[in-house]
């Protein structure tokens, strides 16, 4: 039982220690790519961009001891998408960063942008922050995300809009919709399953886990426009739910 403790209080010393140390030695390099933005394509910058974010996400899972198994990569489409997957936990980023090789920004909470460095990647890596507190920016956002997605930046989004911590599948709230239609691009949908058990059934301290991506096949922007918004936003949740069932009926 001690062990099991000492063995866990560790896991999350290591994984926090390199979180926050590795973004300091990263500056130089976003500073020589934040140089190249006007001398290459949208597509090489973002690519450029997402490779140290991918690496600093991939060494956090690293201390995690986790498993990671992906399925879907030939549901990836070209061009900027909208993705939109289930919110198990604080690792579900981290997991996608890692694994999906498309580049891609994310929405994130206003509060973050106050942490010196990871702001300053996010911002690069066209993610929009959102304060929840205020609906004016709340609209903002939305604006700011078709703009990213109209600009050729693939985006990232939770619908539920909060963690499930393992416990289903929440309600989707319906901005994402608007924002696919708006900016006229294809959505992708991603199921992931376990990311919870790598910290948040652990009382927030790091647990090795199995975790399991799946990207689903896209719905195309002529659909996302022909079809009912409500009904493809129903669509879109039943083919999540349903992959998450299966996912954990796999790892039983």
């Amino acid at each position: 039982m001690i062990e099991r403790l000492v063995n866990k209080l560790f896991s999350s010393l290591r994984t926090f220690g390199f979180l926050f140390g590795y973004l300091p030695f990263s500056l130089p390099k976003l500073n020589k790519i934040k140089s190249l933005k006007n001398e290459i394509s949208v597509e090489e910058y973002d690519q450029l961009i997402h490779e140290v974010p991918q690496k600093w996400a991939g060494g956090i899972l690293k201390r995690t001891k986790s498993e990671f198994t992906v399925e879907g990569l030939e549901n990836l489409p070209q061009g900027a998408v909208l993705f939109i997957s289930n919110h198990e936990g604080n690792f579900d980023i981290p997991t996608l960063l890692t694994h999906i090789p498309k580049p891609f920004g994310f929405i994130s909470k206003i509060e973050v942008k106050k942490i010196p460095l990871i702001s300053k990647w996010m911002e690069e890596m066209n993610c929009v922050f959102l304060d929840r507190s205020n609906r004016k920016s709340s609209y903002r956002s939305i604006q700011d995300t078709v703009s990213q997605l109209q600009q050729g930046h693939s985006i990232l989004m939770f619908p539920e809009g909060t963690r499930s911590k393992g416990q289903g599948i929440g309600t989707f709230k319906s901005g994402f919709m608007r924002i696919a239609k708006e900016a006229n691009v294809p959505i992708v949908p991603i199921a992931i399953h376990g990311t919870s058990n790598i910290m948040e059934k652990n009382n927030n301290k790091i647990c090795p886990a199995h975790v399991q991506i799946s990207i689903l096949p896209s719905y195309s922007k002529e659909m996302i426009q022909e079809n009912d918004s409500k009904q493809t936003m129903e669509d879109l949740h039943t083919v999540i739910s349903n992959k998450i069932i299966e996912l954990q009926s796999r790892h039983k």
